[in-house]
């Protein structure tokens, strides 16, 4: 087979980088190298100053474009570097290196990545511009943090069990108001049963003489060090979270362009005030109320738009949307026939916010809700969550690139709509066998 000439690659002038904890290599085309007068391979170490004259040096060569191995978060200091001096950084997958084969070592490798990158043979990971990214490092810290909070609370009622203190049969949560102010008078010092149950909030299902029962336990010194140093803990973090809320707050305002009608605002100092006005400046910073769509609550709609942004416009369309986001069915078709079908394994963060507000959907008394719900008694419950994800990001890119809102038609009509079809496909049906299908109501 005869070598593919220089003129007829794609990037001929791309560099490959093999990013590293301590140093990066980094490999040049050999023509570059050749009138430079220097070797097409290099070693640099990771500090801010290297990577400056990594940056000086590409660009003296002539390289125009550069490809990184996506290595834990190594490469974003080198990407954020690279991309500042004008250069065009692809992010590249490990996954497409171990797809294509060839030769690889720990110098070998840049070199590798040079190559292919040359002969167009990789495709850049999509990466959201540099707005998204602080909005999206504030809402991943906030995960975290609200990760921690729970595991601590696990540990409160890990301690409580201990000392036989039941609460978690009388109440269904042990943080809300009532749990709080039993748990704090305990970690205060109160040991009386009756006295504790007093703190009983009146919308509580359990009766004050089920409460004093369950209060009733075994006061261990070493379990209630652990239950108040838990609790010291979970205040701790909630002081992060209101920073957290705060700083979120601060970056959406700044993003928002226009002020988007969603009706009259709740009582202020109220919690739902609280959610409205998360929902407004998410709305704000979109252009559109994502919340409209059926199962997509404040907290989704947080995750997409600091996962990708309101700028979907980079994706050529909204099939390509749905294949970054892990949600199309596969088609691995050999000799005509299907192999597989299956959606591929992901860990994207958006994919798995729109398949929790899928999996909302099962009690929605809304059209998607009917369709989830048809989806389920034709096939098995997860492939029905994902082809619904599936419709909800179909709507996400379409409110988002046309700024069209939302309608929701209701179960009803979705209902009709599904029976019209399934009349005409049984006319069509009849016509091709030489019958016809006539009402019973005609009939008669």
């Amino acid at each position: 087979m005869a070598m593919r000439k220089r003129d007829d690659e794609v990037f001929p002038n791309a560099a490959g980088i093999d990013v590293g904890a301590s140093s990066h290599w980094v490999a040049v085309p050999r023509h570059l190298a050749e009138q430079a007068g220097c070797e097409p391979v290099r070693e640099i170490g990771a500090m801010t100053d290297d990577l400056n004259a990594l940056a000086d040096w590409l660009l003296a060569l002539g390289v125009d474009t550069v490809a990184l191995e996506s290595t834990g978060v190594y490469w974003i200091p080198v990407y954020e570097v690279l991309e500042q001096r004008g250069l065009k950084v692809w992010l590249v997958d490990a996954r497409q290196m171990k797809y294509v084969p060839g030769r690889k070592s720990d110098v070998q490798d840049c070199q590798w990545l040079q190559k292919l990158m040359s002969l167009g043979l990789l495709r850049a990971a999509w990466r959201p511009d540099g707005e998204v990214c602080v909005v999206r490092a504030v809402a991943r810290q906030r995960e975290v943090l609200i990760t921690e909070q729970a595991s601590w609370v696990q540990r409160m009622q890990k301690s409580l069990v201990q000392m036989n203190i039941q609460l978690t049969e009388v109440l269904a949560d042990v943080m809300g108001m009532t749990g709080q102010a039993i748990i704090r008078a305990i970690v205060a010092g109160e040991r009386d049963p009756l006295v504790l149950a007093r703190h009983r909030h009146s919308r509580v299902k359990a009766s004050a003489e089920e409460i004093t029962k369950a209060l009733t336990g075994n006061w261990r010194e070493e379990h209630l060090f652990v239950l108040r140093q838990a609790l010291a803990m979970y205040d701790d973090i909630a002081k992060h979270l209101l920073e957290c809320d705060a700083k979120l707050q601060a970056l959406l305002d700044q993003r928002s362009q226009t002020r988007v009608d969603l009706g009259k605002a709740p009582k202020a100092g109220s919690k739902s005030r609280v959610e409205f006005d998360v929902r407004q400046a998410l709305a704000n910073w979109a252009g559109v109320d994502l919340t409209r769509i059926n199962g997509l609550g404040v907290t989704v709609v947080m995750k997409l738009l600091s996962e990708i942004g309101p700028d979907v416009s980079r994706f050529a369309s909204v099939k390509h949307f749905c294949s970054w986001l892990g949600l199309c069915p596969g088609t691995k078709i050999s000799g005509g026939k299907v192999l597989s079908s299956g959606t591929k394994r992901s860990a994207n963060r958006a994919r798995q916010a729109l398949k929790i507000a899928a999996m909302n959907l099962s009690h929605s008394d809304s059209a998607l809700g009917a369709f989830y719900r048809r989806l389920c008694g034709r096939m098995d419950k997860p492939r029905a969550n994902t082809a619904t994800a599936h419709k909800l990001a179909r709507m996400v890119y379409f409110m988002l690139t046309r700024g069209e809102a939302f309608v929701d038609q209701g179960q009803q009509r979705y209902e009709e709509q599904q029976r019209e079809r399934s009349i005409a496909a049984l006319k069509r049906r009849a016509a091709a066998l030489g019958f016809r299908i006539n009402p019973l109501a005609a009939a008669a």
